[in-house]
């Protein structure tokens, strides 16, 4: 039997909110490796490629095989585990955002039926989780890569459901409401009764129609937001944290900084700095191709009048 591995991309830098990818990657497991009992907070998708394992979830445990896909849906405890003669490998990708759930209902998923059996676009979803983590990497450019592949490999699943959806509620309504208005007053204090009375509805409604659309509390929504707009700040300007702190709505730089910490997984300071690095990098990347494409040109030329040019191949492996 081979032996097992795992290779797993966790985003740190998670700046998209309709969609985006919080983790991928690629599985061959261990006899009777296990994950679970846990619980995710982002929906979790799985294509298995080979093998068999089991998954529980909702007090049911169901056997599956190469061919099948299951969902984890956030906030709910599942466990699975490879068989032990012959463990599964497996593709995955979590992801989270208001489109989330909006997209997984309108596949054929739902909170009793998590797994689809033998799906004809196996092959097809399967190219696109791996296209998800060759475009890996905390940059806005890879995030933005990412999602876009995310949204194609929802789509696979969407096209091949059995019924059509048409799954606008009167929740997404709110929760639409509710982000308008966040988008135009981010920057001034806000609390969730204000957001609440806005989209014209209780705090308690208010709350109920985020965690079904958004998977998140209008708080973490707002939190969330506040962050991305402070990271492009941090990227573009060179405004003080400080004023950044301010600019996004808070009063408290402390306060602030440990919530940018908390959602981006980097202080304002050391975000600003691995960008900068990044960028710096590019920039050297970009003048020695340049200075790599003025040799060239100063070159002999060959009998053909050309230059004899050769390009490395680029490395698409899993790490």
């Amino acid at each position: 039997m081979e032996d097992g591995y795992k290779f797993s991309n966790k985003v740190k830098d998670k700046a998209m909110m309709s969609l985006m990818v919080v983790n991928v990657g690629r599985q061959r497991c261990e006899p009777l490796y296990t994950w679970g009992p846990g619980i995710r907070d982002h929906y979790l998708i799985h294509y298995i490629s080979s093998g068999r394992g089991r998954y529980t979830f909702a007090g049911r445990t169901e056997t599956l095989e190469a061919g099948d896909v299951f969902l984890a849906y956030p906030e709910t405890e599942i466990s699975y585990q490879a068989d032990a003669e012959d463990p599964w490998t497996y593709e995955w990708v979590g992801f989270s955002g208001l489109d989330a759930p909006l997209l997984v209902d309108s596949t054929d998923f739902t909170p009793d039926r998590r797994v689809l059996r033998g799906i004809s676009c196996g092959e097809e979803l399967a190219k696109h989780l791996r296209r998800i983590n060759s475009a890996f990497g905390n940059s806005f450019e890879c995030a933005a890569r990412m999602t876009g592949e995310l949204y194609l490999t929802l789509s696979i699943l969407i096209g091949n459901a059995s019924v059509e959806h048409f799954p606008r509620t009167g929740a997404e309504e709110t929760v639409e409401r509710a982000v308008d208005y966040i988008d135009t007053r981010y920057s001034y204090p806000m609390t969730v009764e204000m957001i609440a009375s806005f989209a014209g509805v209780s705090r308690s409604t208010l709350f109920r129609a985020f965690s079904t659309v958004a998977g998140m509390s209008p708080k973490e929504y707002l939190d969330r937001y506040r962050m991305r707009r402070a990271a492009e700040l941090l990227r573009s300007t060179s405004l003080t944290v400080a004023s950044i702190a301010s600019s996004v709505g808070y009063d408290n730089g402390l306060y602030f900084s440990k919530s940018f910490h908390r959602i981006m997984g980097q202080t304002p300071s050391g975000y600003r700095l691995s960008h900068r690095r990044a960028a710096e990098e590019s920039v050297l990347r970009t003048v020695s191709g340049e200075d790599k494409g003025t040799e060239a040109a100063d070159a002999p030329r060959t009998e053909g009048g050309g230059h004899s040019l050769t390009s490395p191949e680029e490395d698409h492996g899993w790490e």
